[in-house]
């Protein structure tokens, strides 16, 4: 157990536990990552078993090019979405792009997957990440997914094997887990993340496999995903592309019963601790940004603001070089026409008092830039309008994220 902390879902006080393993944490779920030769040394395939048919939910890319996993899941998701088995994930290689032959490759790991499992095609969600306009290399692939069955164990270890096989860009494998009580069981919501590039505030770019061991029905699991998706993975900005295989899946045990208060708070706890292991871990950043809007009318104004601010260009480059322009903040803020009053906000840096009402600075050049120079800063913008809140998370724009991505393929 790594903490406690009390969340407030509809109005009902939640007791979460933090624990450690991600997946491995949900009782049953069997997981292996492997090498396949997708990438030229490191590993590149993971496969998540689930113990039995799980409901599936989804949320994905509003990015008008799709890549042909997400065309196969969707067809499984429609055909089989109350009964999905299991999960296959390749890096190194994104099948976008890729016509007719892609999605042949799709539903062909679909296929091999269920014959290793006993299952059905359909019951089976694949997804893939990397480079777009390449096909998957299948021989390869399918050996991989050979290896990765043998493989398959439950727990931490294989949880991280699995969340190291996802990765791009990344440094680091992304894992979150949290447990609460309801009805006198202990349930688990457990999850793996990949995003470092192209991420940006609109189902930002990244893959997300989650799992719990509490019963919802798919439906109440479809909402409560989207709205957890909303406050935390669409909330985020590292650079603000948008990629062709964004997706997040989360499975439950079949049920009838709504998402419960717990299941609720255990999503967004889950959600928002993947998405900030993203921007923590974006593409050269070297600082991590917190910003909150509050005071706004209602969340979605407090939203549209905090995103803008997050994804401003200029805004991130100041964060890297720890320059208190604040006016950037606030150009971007007003940036997107969600109904600023030019004299009631108030800009916060660090906890102190940065502007105030608009236009007088409160905070003298030489203390913001000490709050800037450290790794984690938090700001806060209060509208003056109302009682709304929302926070987003972004990174500081840098030099190395320019040599990463130009020499991404090469």
């Amino acid at each position: 157990m790594l903490a406690q902390q009390l969340a407030e879902t509809n109005g009902e006080a939640v007791r979460l536990i933090q624990v450690r393993g991600g997946l491995g944490a949900v009782p049953g779920v069997r997981m292996a990552g492997v090498h396949a030769g997708i990438k030229k040394r490191k590993s590149d395939l993971a496969l998540i078993a689930l113990p039995g048919p799980h409901v599936c939910a989804q949320v994905i890319t509003t990015n008008e090019i799709k890549a042909a996993p997400l065309l196969a899941t969707n067809a499984h998701l429609d055909a089989d979405g109350e009964a999905i088995g299991a999960l296959v994930c390749n890096s190194g290689c994104a099948n976008a792009c890729t016509g007719e032959r892609g999605l042949r490759d799709a539903q062909n790991t679909a296929r091999h997957a269920a014959t290793l499992l006993g299952l059905r095609a359909t019951q089976i969600v694949v997804a893939s990440t990397g480079v777009i306009g390449v096909t998957l290399p299948m021989d390869r692939l399918a050996k991989g997914l050979d290896r990765a069955h043998k493989s398959l164990a439950e727990g931490p270890e294989a949880s991280y094997d699995a969340a190291e096989a996802i990765m791009t860009t990344d440094h680091v494998p992304k894992l979150a887990a949290y447990a609460w009580h309801e009805n006198g069981k202990r349930r688990v919501l457990g999850g793996i993340a990949k995003g470092s590039g192209m991420i940006a505030p609109n189902m930002a770019t990244m893959l997300a496999f989650l799992v719990t061991d509490a019963e919802v029905s798919r439906a109440s699991l479809t909402e409560a995903l989207r709205e957890a998706a909303d406050g935390t993975f669409n909330m985020i900005s590292v650079d603000g592309d948008m990629s062709t295989n964004d997706a997040v899946y989360c499975c439950a045990k079949p049920g009838d019963a709504l998402a419960s208060a717990g299941l609720r708070a255990a999503l967004a706890a889950v959600c928002r601790d993947l998405a900030v292991a993203m921007v923590k871990d974006g593409e050269g950043a070297t600082k991590t940004l917190t910003f909150t809007v509050s005071g706004a009318r209602d969340e979605r104004q407090a939203r549209t603001i905090g995103r803008a601010v997050i994804n401003s260009s200029l805004v991130k480059t100041a964060l890297y070089g720890e320059d208190p322009n604040w006016g950037r903040i606030v150009a971007a803020a007003g940036s997107v026409g969600a109904g600023m009053n030019p004299d009631t906000w108030s800009l916060y840096l660090g906890g102190s008092t940065w502007v105030e009402r608009g236009a007088i600075e409160a905070m003298s050049e030489a203390e913001a830039h000490h709050v800037l120079e450290e790794h984690n800063v938090e700001a806060r913008l209060d509208l003056g309008l109302g009682e709304a809140t929302a926070t987003a998370w972004g990174c500081d724009l840098t030099g190395d994220y320019v040599r990463i991505n130009a020499h991404y393929r090469t």
